[in-house]
């Protein structure tokens, strides 16, 4: 037993000096090749990592130079959760990007598939106009607009206003899916209708099927748009405390806590964290769906 414990015990063989600087040079050319993607993605990873790092800092240690926590202070989330108001605003925007999302989807994929795959007259007039439409800024025609749904329709302090015009759909969405579809054969549409598909069932059970990433791309871009909006829930919503968004309501939190930089930082995290992950788990999609939409016009 003795012998055994004391037999020396074999150490790996050293590895050759040209293996090393084999490897020494094939990480080089990795980083020369790759330098502007690395570059691009430490510029657009940092602030997030910042602003995690600062969230996670108490409250003196915030207002200094240091980068990483002393102490992970994971109390300021459930300080943030536990604000008046917060998880009122969760809900206020998941509906509102949640069902605004799903309303333009729905009313959007009929009028592209209209502009994609019938011929009738008219049909480069109305494809001009939905570009129009996506030139005009929301800001031209905000005052008419407000009047309408405040004065009229006495919907202010509420997020209907910015809900129920999805359900008549989105221009950049329409011509989204319109050269989406464009890059479906118009043979699918023919050999549906041979088998005596109408033009809703040919929709339903082939088109949508064939279209699941230009779909996926555009309901990502409204659930973006609509978890990010700021301007339309300043001009309906503000108000009413109750009808506030995250976004609007963020800008409330941090003019209370202009000097708790960890818990407003932490309300920021929390803001971002969805969109994140939804694009993360749908980012195949997204990238497909965008990617195609340029393939035939």
């Amino acid at each position: 037993m003795t012998h055994v414990l004391d037999r020396p015990v074999k150490q790996a063989p050293p590895v050759p000096a040209a293996k090393r600087t084999a490897r020494r040079r094939a990480l080089l050319e990795w980083i020369a090749v790759h330098s502007l993607g690395v570059a691009a993605a430490l510029f657009f990873t940092l602030p997030f990592v910042f602003v995690f790092l600062t969230s996670l800092m108490s409250d003196s240690q915030a207002l200094s130079r240091d980068l990483v926590p002393h102490t992970w202070e994971w109390g300021n989330y459930r300080q943030v959760f536990a604000t008046p108001g917060f998880l009122t605003w969760w809900k206020n925007t998941l509906i509102y990007a949640g069902l605004g999302t799903v309303l333009s989807v729905a009313s959007s994929v009929p009028v592209a598939y209209a502009l994609a795959k019938f011929r009738f007259r008219g049909r480069s007039l109305s494809l001009m106009l939905v570009i129009s439409m996506m030139m005009l800024p929301p800001q031209v025609v905000i005052i008419p607009m407000y009047l309408f749904w405040a004065k009229q329709l006495d919907l202010s302090g509420t997020l209907w206003p910015l809900i129920i015009p999805m359900a008549f759909g989105d221009a950049f969405s329409i011509f989204l899916l319109r050269q989406f579809l464009m890059t479906i054969p118009n043979e699918y549409v023919d050999a549906a209708k041979v088998d005596g598909c109408g033009d809703l069932r040919t929709l339903l059970r082939v088109i949508v099927p064939m279209a699941k990433p230009g779909i996926a791309a555009v309901a990502l871009f409204q659930f973006f748009y609509a978890w990010n909006d700021y301007f339309g829930p300043q001009i309906y919503a503000s108000e009413n405390p109750g009808a506030w968004t995250l976004s609007y309501g963020l800008e409330s939190f941090k003019g209370a806590h202009h000097t708790d930089w960890n818990l407003t930082m932490a309300a920021t995290v929390l803001v971002m964290a969805p969109v994140i992950l939804v694009f993360f788990f749908a980012q195949k999609a997204f990238v497909e769906g965008v990617t195609l939409t340029g393939v035939k016009g």
